[in-house]
């Protein structure tokens, strides 16, 4: 049966504060709800352009898909007063980086997704994107592995707008003139032809490409660009090979609240679990939140 992870206090009093911020600030134009499941667990698998788009991305699921979003997020967000309290009663996930507590958190997420019936959103890749023209890369194989073993659906999304807003690598907010943000969900990809299979290395990567895959066709339609026939490798970029510009060690530790940078789970749990920085709600008790097909634009 599943249980309540939050609090449905807690869960309207910071939907009260945080959506009419990004009223002020965004011009939303969302597609798709209707492939979010209103009910049981679901993966919300995601491109990540900016810090802000936990907040954007959380404000879309929870009001269009009438979903209330959990996040994997850094154990030292749980730290701070006040913060890490609305994120215990929010029912985010709390993820030691480099620490084998990591397969703890790897497990609670599974908790979440199979006892619990709740949608938590992941991004593939494990960080905002490094690609010079903002496209997805190269990611991680956890959420494969996560959904291949729960057989959750994957639902991708794809979005483009935040970088305008707060721009990776840089603490600067530029919340005016309103920014157009675009989010669009696709139906669940279809991992089928994976279910039955041993998880080995080659069956996982190849069920994460299916999911990259899935959302990028989805940033391309919103961008109206054809993508990179190979998406940007990280991996490939530090050792300097000539795939893309050099990779630059960027911390993704800005002061602005952000989800997990995680994979999920991996070849490697306590490794592909990253921890991140939470990524607060946005709408308040979703049960309640009116949602819709088609595009929404405000």
């Amino acid at each position: 049966m599943a249980q309540q992870r939050e609090s449905r206090w807690v869960k309207t009093v910071v939907a009260s504060i945080v959506r009419p911020v990004l009223g002020a600030v965004t011009k939303r134009e969302w597609q798709g709800q209707e492939n979010i499941p209103r009910e049981g667990g679901v993966i919300i698998a995601a491109n990540h352009l900016s810090m802000a788009d936990p907040l954007t991305i959380s404000h879309f699921l929870y009001v269009a898909g009438r979903r209330w979003p959990t996040f994997t997020a850094k154990d030292a967000v749980f730290r701070i007063p006040v913060v890490g309290a609305v994120a215990r009663s929010t029912g985010q996930i709390p993820v030691k980086r480099g620490s084998t507590d990591a397969i703890k958190a790897l497990h609670e997420a599974e908790n979440a997704l199979t006892r619990d019936g709740s949608s938590v959103i992941f991004y593939p890749e494990g960080t905002c994107t490094r690609d010079p023209d903002l496209w997805p890369m190269t990611a991680r194989t956890g959420v494969a592995r996560l959904a291949l073993s729960t057989g959750v659906p994957v639902v991708p999304l794809a979005h483009w707008g935040e970088q305008h807003l707060l721009r990776y690598g840089t603490a600067k907010l530029r919340p005016f003139p309103r920014k157009r943000v675009q989010m669009v969900t696709g139906p669940p990809v279809d991992l089928s032809a994976y279910r039955d299979r041993p998880l080995t290395s080659s069956v996982l990567t190849e069920a994460t490409a299916e999911i990259m895959r899935a959302i990028t066709d989805l940033q391309a339609g919103l961008r109206g660009e054809v993508p990179p026939a190979e998406p940007y490798d990280m991996k490939k970029a530090r050792r300097g090979d000539g795939s893309g510009p050099p990779e630059v060690a960027a911390a993704d530790e800005t002061p602005l609240p952000g989800p997990a940078e995680t994979g999920a789970a991996g070849e490697s749990e306590a490794r592909q679990a990253g921890g991140g920085q939470t990524g607060p709600a946005a709408d308040g008790a979703g049960e309640n939140r009116p949602g819709g097909e088609g595009t929404t634009r405000s």
